[in-house]
């Protein structure tokens, strides 16, 4: 084993020991999983952030889509927080809930466990996210959401 490989490889050990596990929220919905990849690194070899803010945002974007019933946008990441880092071959679990309900906009709390390649059924928070979502109109202006009550599939 090189040198590299070592100090990583121990590096992954340290953390290992030393990141507590928590269990996953029973409270929020799971929306997305997904396996980042070698691809998504940055130049210090861990995920790069943008990479998952991205993932952050379409997961934010699933709940809300069942109140505004139409088109809507991004308008705010109101507070982001990288806990840890975000490995290759993590898999990564993002669990979400609607915070608020506006007229035109609905707010939602995004939180990310990393379940470690080297360490299955044990997760680790690794990202949490506050997100505003605005409706939209086809010409892109904020729309009143007229029904604010979740769709649900006896509903639909």
């Amino acid at each position: 084993m090189n040198t590299e490989s070592s100090r990583h490889s121990s590096s992954h050990a340290t953390e290992m020991l030393t990141t507590p596990t928590v269990a996953l929220p029973l409270d929020k919905e799971l929306v997305l999983k997904v396996i980042p990849m070698p691809a998504d690194c940055n130049a210090n070899g861990d995920i790069f952030g943008g990479w998952v803010m991205a993932q952050v945002d379409l997961a934010g974007s699933v709940v809300p889509a069942r109140y505004v019933n139409g088109r809507m946008a991004t308008v705010a990441v109101n507070q982001f927080i990288f806990k840890q880092p975000v490995r290759v071959g993590d898999i990564l679990s993002f669990f979400a809930e609607v915070t608020r309900i506006g007229n035109t906009s609905v707010t939602v709390q995004v939180e990310v466990y990393a379940e470690r390649f080297h360490s299955q059924k044990k997760y680790v928070k690794v990202t949490q996210a506050s997100l505003t979502y605005v409706a939209i109109d086809d010409a892109g202006r904020p729309r009143k959401i007229e029904n604010r009550v979740e769709k649900t599939q006896e509903t639909m």
